[in-house]
């Protein structure tokens, strides 16, 4: 594997929001002038985990995605602090998707999960209090298999607090869990899913409702 970037390793802080009108958020952060700086774009993306599950019974996460570049993450255990995921995050980038995944099952991980979704990654500016020394915040437009949801990541708590205010979306309908987390959720409303498959063709023939995920809708008020 050639590091293509030096080694990001982070405390990665995020909410999640689950939403029913995604083109209505995104239009919001037009008018709030947010750059797009990544445009929408499909991501595959395998976790691997050791035989018997260890790194999962640990809230730890070893993720292989291809996106415009291929990027080899490591997770460790989350903490919730006032509905935002605070958890350590290594990740770098590598050149080659196919051997970096050779690499990790000759070292004895095997995939455990495979989940696809379409990323639209927008920049916005915090507030004027809140700018530094935190810098700008990013906001994910993510589409997934079961459902449209919004991602927001930042240097704090406020920050992201304030760019979800901004965006008009409920801070106590933040989700507290992964996306795999809610994909366990809709198998044990639907056994017939297969429970490593969290594909756009896998799930093409199932209805999904908020009730299957266990979550509710941030812009719950709104029409449309």
């Amino acid at each position: 594997m050639h590091m293509n970037q030096p080694v990001k390793n982070l405390q990665e802080i995020e909410a999640k929001f689950y939403v029913k009108n995604l083109a209505r958020i995104e239009a919001r952060l037009r008018d709030m002038k947010a750059p797009v700086i990544q445009p929408r774009i499909l991501e595959t993306n395998i976790r691997f985990d050791l035989p018997g599950g260890a790194l999962r019974s640990q809230g730890q996460v070893l993720r292989l995605r291809r996106d415009a570049e291929a990027r080899l993450t490591y997770k460790a255990e989350s903490v919730n602090d006032r509905g935002v995921l605070k958890r350590t995050e290594i990740e770098f980038a590598v050149e080659d998707f196919e051997k970096a995944k050779q690499v990790l099952e000759a070292l004895g991980y095997r995939k455990s999960f495979y989940y696809e979704k379409y990323r639209t990654t927008y920049a916005v500016q915090p507030s004027e209090v809140l700018r530094e020394p935190e810098g700008r915040v990013h906001v994910m437009l993510d589409e997934l298999p079961y459902g449209n949801f919004v991602e927001i990541e930042g240097g704090s708590v406020e920050q992201i607090r304030d760019a979800a205010d901004r965006l008009r979306l409920k801070w106590d309908a933040a989700i507290p869990a992964s996306y795999h987390v809610l994909f366990d959720r809709l198998c044990a409303r639907h056994p017939n899913l297969d429970a490593t498959d969290l594909s756009f063709t896998a799930l093409r023939e199932t209805k999904v409702t908020a009730a299957d995920l266990s979550v509710r809708a941030a812009d719950d008020d709104e029409a449309g």
